[in-house]
């Protein structure tokens, strides 16, 4: 079953309604310079009402790795999706961690990320690796689509050669989640943006067509 996560909380009743529609995961940005960003102390409150089962993801950009796990703790997450070029640090962490990490690149910069990240034998460690798109300040959550053409040989070697579950995000919407389906046949997608009535509020009937999309998605022809 495809894993499904809402990212960008900031409220109690939007994660309620994320878990009623049936996601797997939600994301929690602790970025200053996203429209969705969230402090630890309205995380935990938010977090400390959710379900045990579900996976509460905190989304870091540059953040040193010593401040992110601090967060992790404070706030109760289960798992890092980060935006770094701090690999080597971030791989020594996750060594003695009990977090998850899911490591986040570009589709515009695909192949320079993944030679920066140095796979080999190390690959199989990573929970996921998170395929977004940015622009600017924004290393994800812009709402737009990356090159899925010209990024799928990559992907693909990735999700099979390497064995990494590969979760799609940027520009993903209810209309269009089941083509990425199809298209990537990914372990996991991620949504911000499109399901939001603005950047950090979400529409109730768009997260639920969401979820309802990628279920409808798997099932057998």
């Amino acid at each position: 079953m495809t894993w499904v996560k809402i990212c960008g909380t900031t409220n109690l009743e939007d994660a309620l309604i994320a878990v009623d529609a049936g996601a797997d995961a939600l994301g929690f940005v602790f970025y200053e310079k996203s429209p969705r960003n969230v402090t630890p102390a309205a995380a935990r409150e938010i977090v400390d009402k959710l379900p045990e089962a579900i996976e509460k993801v905190g989304v870091f950009v540059d953040s040193p790795v010593g401040q992110a796990d601090k967060i992790l703790r404070e706030v109760g997450l289960t798992t890092a999706q980060v935006y770094t070029g701090q690999v080597e640090e971030w791989y020594g962490w996750y060594k003695t961690s009990d977090r998850k990490l899911m490591w986040a690149v570009r589709g515009e910069s695909l192949k320079r990320e993944i030679a920066g990240m140095h796979l080999g034998a190390t690959a199989k460690r990573f929970s996921a690796v998170v395929v977004d798109s940015g622009s600017g300040d924004l290393p994800g959550g812009t709402g737009e689509r990356f090159d899925w053409k010209g990024t799928k040989g990559q992907i693909w070697s990735l999700a099979n050669e390497a064995e990494i579950p590969i979760v799609i995000a940027g520009g993903l919407t209810p209309p269009n989640v089941s083509e990425a389906i199809r298209f990537f046949h990914p372990w996991g997608v991620d949504v911000a943006s499109g399901v939001e009535v603005r950047p950090g509020k979400k529409d109730p009937e768009k997260v639920r067509a969401f979820v309802r999309a990628v279920r409808t998605a798997e099932r057998p022809k």
